[in-house]
């Protein structure tokens, strides 16, 4: 913990002034620590319950914060809960409703009530994969053109697919899927919101469901018209707004292959995403504008040779294009005709709907094509683990070049709420008032965005009790600076949340049906079982607490099979072992399990990478032969957020 801190019972008024707190508050916040006290003095958590509600301001000095958690938690030993489940509401969330309507038929006897069955919830989705998977796809309303022939087809004589072929025979569309109204989705519900930087005074803007539907119709058609074959790549480089998310949807729509490329990189990175995924068209923007600056974009993807572009102006300015581009304009008036509702491209489950790459430092990046099974899988992580829900809105600041940006879209989407986009740096005070203004009830962040925040004091006076919880990927976080950030919303919970892009999702993560211990995972994901590998390369016990290269059950949801530039099985499961008989997959990254059942990931600093003053680690079976030491990358679901501090 550091340095050493008071047991509360011995905290007198004099120690609450000195964090630079008045006499007459210090006065009445002494009276009311000394009253929780006498009523929940033997019991650190349960005094921590009290303090963290009753007690604890947003504007109180952070010392003070600190004051009172480390002086509960002083001899409390590892992992201390810095958030608890409360029955009531547990049973309000996602999983809460589904157990108590269907948790004795999933467990049998043994079920009690969501908080104490939930990791037994977690097991029976890995003893019956089949029930799991058709019940979460049924809560989230999936229709398919054609439904699966079973939910799994296991066959162990396929050696090359260890993980099993999921929702054999489907057809189905994950945009249309999007766009469907059903008991989440109503016409007049909002599907984004969004504010531009510069314009914070003014009210934030809405895109209802139904304005959604009609411009992912209209782009859809548009695309249609410029004849290319179903299945062609098409790539987007642009920063996540509105426009950028409909053209998301209307390539997935329309039966083609969305290729993701971040508005960061440079010429010679876009041009190498644009060479392996055989892209035919690319959407971008004349440049991105950032506060006075504004960032070319189009002529770095001139300059990386593209195929023909669509260009999106930043301000309604026209340009000069290159021979064989179209304005957005355009593109789009050559369609503005057409109204009516635009006939999905219904496409087998296993066919690709997006290229994603690793970051990789050297050679070419891993090229990682999701299917459209992977869509659901980022979903049903939200449903489950965020508890995204019909009425929240999700803020995740990030872009569609990386992971996050197309899990944003189908985790807000999918699960009936709306997504919050602020086109402008989340660093400072703007984006902080948009959180307040768009009533954002599940904020995403990464580490280092929490320190800016915390240095900058940029959050400061803005209102952000809306937050039901946060959620953090990209590096292991710091315990402090997280309960700077549980402050700020009255102390919600923060959901760890780790995976990786061929995974669609993560593979570790936190829950709100139970305890949340700063800067640490509480539970595998639904769907997921992770060994922790001994100094013999083999699993150890899966209960007992220990430290190693974390590897991963074969057998998961939406997770890839193939890669467009290197071999699969070579990468994920050569030389891997074997676990009751079936090959494990590797991930890489080094984790420990504690005495109390939480997860902590580890890097290692000589493993890593810098991009534009990040840390991040580079991804798994990105190395020159398959079979190296994959020692540890931290849980790199890439938010792509480094161009706000490199630019």
């Amino acid at each position: 913990m550091g340095m050493a801190y008071k047991s509360l019972d011995s905290i007198t008024r004099s120690d609450i002034e000195a964090h630079g707190i008045s006499p007459p508050v210090a006065e009445k916040l002494s009276a009311e620590l000394a009253r929780i006290l006498r009523a929940h003095g033997a019991s650190p958590p349960a005094t921590w319950r009290a303090i963290s509600a009753g007690l604890l301001e947003p504007d109180l000095p952070f010392s003070f914060h600190q004051l009172m958690y480390y002086g509960c938690y002083e001899d409390f030993g590892p992992n201390p809960p810095a958030w608890f489940p409360d029955p009531k509401a547990a049973q309000e969330t996602n999983v809460g409703q589904l157990l108590e309507r269907r948790g004795k038929e999933f467990l049998g006897g043994k079920y009690k009530d969501p908080i104490s069955s939930f990791s037994d919830f977690q097991k029976f989705s890995l003893s019956s994969p089949e029930v799991y998977w058709a019940t979460v796809l049924e809560e989230l309303s999936i229709l398919f053109s054609e439904p699966p022939k079973c939910i799994l087809l296991e066959d162990p004589s396929d050696k090359s697919h260890p993980g099993g072929q999921w929702l054999p025979g489907a057809y189905l569309n994950p945009a249309a899927n999007c766009l469907s109204l059903n008991n989440k989705r109503a016409l007049n519900d909002t599907a984004i919101i969004w504010r531009d930087e510069g314009h914070d005074d003014l009210p934030v803007k809405r895109v209802s469901v139904k304005e959604l539907r009609e411009d992912v119709w209209l782009v859809a058609h548009a695309l249609h018209r410029l004849g290319l074959e179903k299945g062609s790549a098409i790539a987007i480089d642009m920063p996540m707004n509105v426009q950028s998310v409909v053209i998301y949807l209307a390539i997935v729509l329309a039966g083609y292959v969305v290729v993701s490329i971040a508005d960061s990189f440079a010429p010679l990175e876009i041009s190498t995403r644009l060479k392996i995924s055989g892209a035919k068209a690319i959407f971008t923007q004349d440049v991105i504008i950032r506060g006075e600056k504004s960032i070319p974009l189009y002529s770095r993807v001139v300059d990386a040779q593209s195929p023909m572009a669509i260009v999106i102006p930043a301000k309604g300015s026209t340009m000069e294009l290159r021979d064989g581009d179209i304005s957005w304009h355009d593109f789009r008036r050559r369609v503005e005709h057409l109204k009516e509702e635009f006939a999905a491209a219904e496409q087998p489950v296993e066919a690709f709907t997006n290229i994603l790459f690793s970051s990789g430092t050297t050679g070419e990046p891993k090229a990682i094509p999701w299917t459209h099974a992977t869509p659901f899988k980022a979903a049903a992580d939200a449903w489950c683990h965020m508890d995204i829900h019909k009425g929240d809105v999700v803020a995740w600041p990030t872009n569609l070049g990386w992971m996050m940006g197309p899990w944003l879209v189908y985790a807000s989407l999918l699960n009936g709420a709306a997504m919050a986009l602020y086109n402008g740096s989340p660093l400072g005070s703007g984006f902080a008032k948009f959180v307040q203004d768009a009533k954002v009830t599940m904020l995403g962040v990464i580490p280092s965005l929490v320190r800016t925040w915390k240095n900058s004091k940029s959050t400061s006076g803005y209102d952000w009790s809306a937050i039901r919880c946060f959620s953090s990927t990209g590096e292991a976080s710091n315990a402090d600076e997280y309960l700077w950030l549980m402050g700020r919303a009255k102390y919600k919970p923060v959901i760890e949340y780790c995976g990786g892009t061929e995974i669609g999702g993560a593979f570790v993560s936190g829950s709100l049906l139970q305890a949340q211990s700063l800067a640490a995972f509480s539970t595998p994901v639904m769907g997921c079982s992770l060994f922790i590998l001994g100094d013999d390369g083999l699993p150890i016990p899966q209960d007992v607490p220990g430290m190693g290269e974390l590897a991963l059950g074969a057998v998961m949801f939406g997770s890839s099979s193939t890669l467009l530039n290197a071999n699969h099985y070579d990468v994920y499961f050569k030389g891997m072992p074997l676990w009751k008989g079936k090959v494990l997959r590797r991930h890489g990254d080094v984790f420990e399990r504690t005495s109390k059942g939480y997860y902590h990931a580890h890097g290692r600093a000589d493993d890593t990478m810098n991009l534009g003053g990040i840390k991040v680690c580079s991804l798994p079976g990105y190395y020159s032969t398959p079979q190296a030491k994959l020692s540890t990358h931290n849980c790199r679901l890439h938010t792509g957020l480094s161009i706000y501090e490199s630019t």
